[in-house]
């Protein structure tokens, strides 16, 4: 049989490179490595507003529960609430936590106002940054703030710290006399702790 042209062309030059991995998903096709995804945090921005709402009620009871321990209460003379273990009882503290510095002449109502100042600033600016999802966290930093803000606000009228909160087993042990300012911020550390423990890493977490 006579060749045809058809038999004349050349072969058709074939690819052999090879070709680029690809997920098939349905009917497109999606590079593997657009599968994974890490999270996109979004800050709190405006809606720090609330957070700042909820340090300011830790503020207004803080200083609305000092008000009536210095009106209603004479100064270290306790009042029974829960025997043996709870009283409130009048007490100033002119130094920090645990009166650290009580005793050190009047400078350390300047440094300690200073730090709570600087403090307070930070947590403001920090809690706009926070990430949007991370309640546990900004809910800590507001206590934070507040418990700050509520005993820089005793330095700067008095020039010292007003306690009233006095927990104790009988004459056996007693705890440092607080405030709930105190309570604010230790409470706070509490949840900031345990949201950078447990909860951190979770919302880094890649999404595939």
């Amino acid at each position: 049989m006579p060749n045809s042209p058809e038999n004349n062309l050349p072969p058709a030059d074939v690819n052999h490179s090879p070709k680029p991995a690809h997920a098939t998903t349905g009917s497109s096709t999606t590079p593997r490595s657009r599968l994974t995804k890490t999270p996109k945090m979004i800050a709190n921005g405006s809606r720090a507003f609330i957070w700042y709402l909820l340090a300011l009620v830790v503020v207004i009871i803080d200083q609305w529960t000092k008000w009536l321990a210095e009106t209603k209460l004479t100064f270290h003379e306790p009042v029974p609430v829960i025997e043996p273990f709870l009283n409130w009882t009048l007490a100033y503290n002119y130094g920090a936590a645990f009166s650290f510095l009580a005793d050190a002449g009047g400078w350390q109502k300047w440094f300690f106002s200073g730090l709570a100042l600087v403090m307070a600033l930070f947590l403001i600016i920090y809690l706009i940054k926070a990430p949007r999802k991370a309640t546990l966290l900004s809910v800590g930093l507001a206590m934070v703030l507040g418990g700050a803000v509520g005993n820089l606000i005793d330095r700067m009228l008095h020039g010292h710290v007003i306690d009233f909160i006095h927990v104790h087993n009988a004459d056996v042990w007693h705890y440092p006399i607080f405030n709930i300012a105190d309570m604010g911020i230790s409470i706070g550390v509490a949840l900031i702790v345990i949201d950078m423990l447990f909860l951190e890493k979770k919302r880094e977490m890649p999404r595939s």
